[in-house]
């Protein structure tokens, strides 16, 4: 089973994206901004950073650039409501994904199914 570390300020955001995606058959840890990701990225593997974009104390980008750091095959993806953010995250790190909201959970459980797609468990 992949493991997902999602990383979003609102918690109505965060209890609808984890529900969709533990429905899916994933496990997810959710934390409420960057700096409560960093230490569960330091001590435990995760497949997956899914992240909004724009959070209090530390954002999106920077956690990303910081996980990286960390676990450099940590697959990410962004998700965010401002487009202009969207193209400082694909500068910062080339090969994120970025789902811009407003988008239907469907689209989300889909592009995460694609980040996995052909991977085996060895891979990660």
């Amino acid at each position: 089973m992949y493991r997902i570390l999602l990383a979003e300020d609102d918690q109505v955001m965060r209890e609808y994206l984890t529900r969709a995606l533990e429905r899916s058959g994933y496990l997810v840890t959710a934390v409420d901004r960057g700096t409560a990701a960093l230490p569960l990225l330091e001590a435990e593997p995760f497949d997956l950073l899914l992240t909004d974009i724009v959070m209090p104390e530390m954002d999106g980008i920077e956690l990303a650039q910081r996980a990286g750091a960390l676990s450099p095959d940590l697959r990410v993806m962004f998700i965010t409501g401002f487009a202009a953010v969207t193209l400082k995250a694909g500068k910062a790190v080339p090969n994120a994904r970025v789902l811009s909201k407003p988008f239907h959970l469907r689209d989300l459980v889909l592009e995460v199914d694609r980040l996995f797609q052909g991977a085996s468990f060895g891979e990660l």
